[in-house]
């Protein structure tokens, strides 16, 4: 994807997507289905004048550190299994997926359970599988296929990676130590979960993907459509724009609203109802 970046980080697209020929030619990547998808990205800098080095420069120290460790299930071709095996799980059995967002409630997934639908969750609302019934929770656990994660989901995402579950990993300007603890978490454990790193720049980061989105939620869903899972067959669950969830990280209330309207904006460039 080529692209020029003006002074203050927005980005003109210089190149026509190409994504169905590139899903075949190189089934590991994960490309946006929408080159507007990016240029949300640049928006949002601009909007809350963040700095584009800043968001580049989690993401070179992000691949630095995964790709410097001793666990060998973070390497570079591993990763690119993770992608594969995740597009095995959600694409090719054309499974129904369900997003859990941030506002989600045992009451909404106690109804998505009773359906052959996978699981993913917006980085701490994976805490919601830990109030369901005993039998019901590890149920869902089993349907969980991954987290898309920022790193400052708390007990969610926590015990998430403490059961090794997958884990869809974003860098941003401002989450360095987020991300860091989350890595020598899942590195602690017995058998750490698979890794695939997300980034927010306009260029290519080779080791890293861009499918595109700003929050966890939104991410999520840019995720799952890059993998190849049509939009019909995702429902959005705990999704609001009006209102922080229950599952949200520590964050500023009236800075997270102002947050959920890009999401809202990425969400219907994706056709995505919720």
């Amino acid at each position: 994807m080529g692209s020029t970046v003006d002074r203050e980080g927005s980005s003109t697209l210089t190149e026509s997507f190409h994504w169905s020929e590139r899903m075949i030619d190189r089934p590991t990547d994960l490309l946006p289905v929408d080159a507007a998808l990016v240029a949300i990205q640049s928006d949002v800098r601009v909007h809350f004048g963040w700095a584009l080095d800043a968001d580049a420069s989690s993401a070179e120290a992000l691949l630095a550190t995964v790709e410097e460790s001793f666990v060998e299930a973070w390497s570079r071709p591993r990763r690119a299994a993770s992608v594969a095996n995740l597009r095995r799980r959600l694409v090719l059995r054309e499974a129904e997926v369900a997003i859990l967002g941030a506002a989600v409630e045992a009451e909404d997934l106690l109804s998505v359970l009773e359906r052959p639908a996978l699981l993913v969750a917006a980085d701490g609302a994976a805490g919601v599988l830990s109030t369901l019934p005993d039998s019901t929770a590890e149920r869902a656990w089993s349907r969980l296929a991954c987290i898309v994660s920022d790193g400052d989901g708390g007990d969610g995402t926590t015990a998430a990676v403490k059961r090794g579950i997958p884990v869809i990993l974003h860098a941003h300007g401002d989450n360095v130590p987020e991300w860091g603890s989350l890595l020598e978490l899942a590195a602690s454990t017995s058998t750490p979960s698979p890794l695939v790193l997300t980034h927010q720049t306009p260029g290519e980061i080779p080791g890293m993907h861009n499918p595109g989105g700003f929050t966890d939620g939104d991410r999520a869903a840019c995720f799952v459509r890059s993998l190849g899972v049509p939009a019909a067959s995702i429902t959005m669950l705990g999704t609001r724009s009006d209102a922080v969830g229950r599952w949200s990280g520590a964050t500023d209330a009236e800075n997270k609203l102002a947050k959920l309207q890009w999401m809202d904006k990425v969400l219907g460039t994706l056709d995505l109802e919720y």
